[in-house]
Formats: structure tokens, sequence, C-alpha cells
């Protein structure tokens, strides 16, 4: 047996001890217990007393919230399972797009977290390779954690290998999964090998839809370079001649993408209904039964100790009324 409510202790039946304690205590001083010099007949006070205090520890009990353990719970929802592929290349730190585009792209996948209702979510970041940092979840909780500190130093090296992403996130959904399957990607597409594609048309799963959402301008901005002891913008990124290297959002690629992908392309904006967008288009996609997570059952036994010790605090009481009588 495990109790519910420990801390009722603390809260409850410590503070009633406390009180019966100095009522005790002052009831010589203040007259209060002037009943207690009733005669009574001893084997009604000895009677009396014992039921007083055994019903009170069985109240007492009662109130912890004694409970057993009955065995496990499976929950299971309906929902999609999604994983978002988040560019995290250094051009995602380009400021076209206020504050810069990583961070924007960040407030877009914590809106879409808010406004999941029994989805599985999992996050891939990817530059020149790609890993999962999040498998598909559905404790929301988590997945804003994992988000929070997702930035453009997860991976080394340069480059956007969104193809090495899109094969990762699809041999990571379950094959046996009912319903469809979504990628979100969110990046500049500046993609240089173009073999995204070509991996996309390598998966043939009709239950596969990809949206994509471009996050940045075509005019781009300067890379910024950052100290990476003290943080601080120490200049912009030069190319081997020396130049400043102007990024682009190229949306061609995401487009394309999306549209292999049969699903939808969308341009980030300084608005907020980015995210509210994309939840629309997968609203309308057939969701999978799966489940999420074993509950532990317990057996409630508040009302053995509730119960019982109320009857015996009645039945002392009435024992003491019959003993002031006599």
């Amino acid at each position: 047996m495990e109790f519910k409510y420990p801390l009722n202790f603390i809260w409850v039946v410590l503070p009633v001890t406390v009180f019966i304690f100095i009522i005790l205590g002052h009831a010589k001083k203040h007259r209060i217990l002037g009943l207690l010099s009733i005669k009574m007949k001893s084997k009604f006070r000895v009677l009396q007393t014992t039921l007083f205090a055994l019903g009170l520890a069985l109240i007492f009990v009662s109130l912890l919230g004694p409970q057993t353990f009955s065995g496990f719970e499976e929950v299971r929802k309906e929902g999609l399972d999604i994983y978002v592929l988040v560019d995290t290349s250094k051009s995602m730190l380009v400021e076209d797009i206020k504050p810069n585009r990583m961070e924007k792209a960040k407030r877009i996948i914590k809106e879409i977290i808010d406004n999941l209702k029994g989805d599985r979510i999992g996050f891939i970041p990817f530059a020149s390779a790609a890993y999962i940092q999040m498998p598909l979840t559905d404790d929301y909780q988590l997945a804003r954690m994992f988000l929070e500190v997702m930035d453009t130093d997860m991976i080394g090296g340069g480059g956007t290998n969104i193809g090495a992403a899109l094969k990762l996130a699809y041999s990571s959904f379950e094959k046996v999964s009912k319903g469809e399957k979504v990628i979100i990607i969110l990046s500049d597409g500046e993609e240089h090998d173009l073999k995204s594609i070509d991996a996309l048309k390598n998966i043939k799963d009709e239950g596969l839809r990809v949206y994509t959402v471009g996050v940045g301008t075509e005019k781009g901005g300067l890379i910024p370079i950052y100290d990476p002891v003290g943080g601080g913008m120490v200049g912009y990124k030069k190319d081997k001649n020396g130049e400043f290297v102007i990024s682009k959002m190229y949306p061609s690629i995401l487009k394309d993408l999306s549209k292999e992908g049969r699903g939808a392309y969308f341009q980030s904006s300084s608005s907020n209904d980015d995210a509210l967008s994309i939840i629309k288009a997968i609203s309308s996609l057939k969701r999978d039964e799966f489940k999420t997570r074993e509950l532990k059952r317990y057996k409630q036994l508040y009302q053995y100790f509730l119960f019982p010790g109320l009857f015996l605090f009645l039945v002392g009481y009435f024992l003491f009324e019959r003993g002031r009588v006599s």
C-alpha cells in the first residue's frame, strides 16, 4: 500500500494534532474541558477514549489517500507522426528576417507545437549531415525544451544536406503506421548539390507528405560570425577572395520538394500566421492510432479507513453521552 497524498500529513494531520494539544493545554485554564470532570464509569471512559483515538487515526489515514497498485493501463491516441527537419547551417544566422532565420524557424516550430492535439513530433536538425535530436513524442513540454537548445552549432561543417535529413526522417517512421507521415522542412533552401529531390523520389510511399517553409528573403544578407567564447559578433563571412558572402533564400528547391512530396510550400513572413497555415494544411490528413504510454492504475482504499473511522468516532461520542448521563 502507498499514499496518494502523503503531504496531507503535514497540511492536515499535523495541524489538527497540534490544535488538539493546544486545546488540551489550555483546557484547565479556560475550563473548556469541564465535561471531563463529569463523573463517568471507568469502563465507559476507557472505551470512549480508545474509540475516539482509533476513529481519528483511521480518518487521518484516509486523508493521506491510501491506494494499492492494480496494474498498467495502455493509453492510445489518434494523431499524425510529424518530423520537423530544421536547417542549422550558418546561413540560418542571416538577419534578413528578424531576429534571424534560425530564431524565426524556432518560433514557427513553437507555434506548431502549441497547436498540436495528440500528434507526435520529432526534430531532425541538419547541415552537412543530419541526426535525430528528438524522436517522435507527444510530450510537448519536452519538445519545447529540445527546441530551446537548437542552434547553428549543433552540426559541424558547411553545407545544407536536405537529402540526408529526408532519408533519416523516413527511415525513422513506423512502417506499420496506417496514418499519413508528415515531414516539415524549414530552411533557406541553399542546397548546392541538389540531391534532396533524388532522395525524395527514391522514397516511394503514398502515405508521405512533405511540407516546406522558406525562411529568409530572396534579397538575402551577410552571414554573421560570432565569437565562440564571448558570443559577440566579430564580423561577417568572406569567400576565398575576401569578398563578403551574401546568403539568399532559394524557394525553388523547397517548392520542388513540396510538390514531389504532395504537400505545400509556405513562405515565412513577419506575421505569426506561418504555423497556423501549416496546421490548417495537415488538419485533414489521415490520423493513425498509436500507443503513447502506459499509466499505472491504482485501487483507492480511503473508504476502508474513512467510514470505519467515522463509525468508531460516533460510537465513542455516544458512549461519552451515556457515561455522562450515568
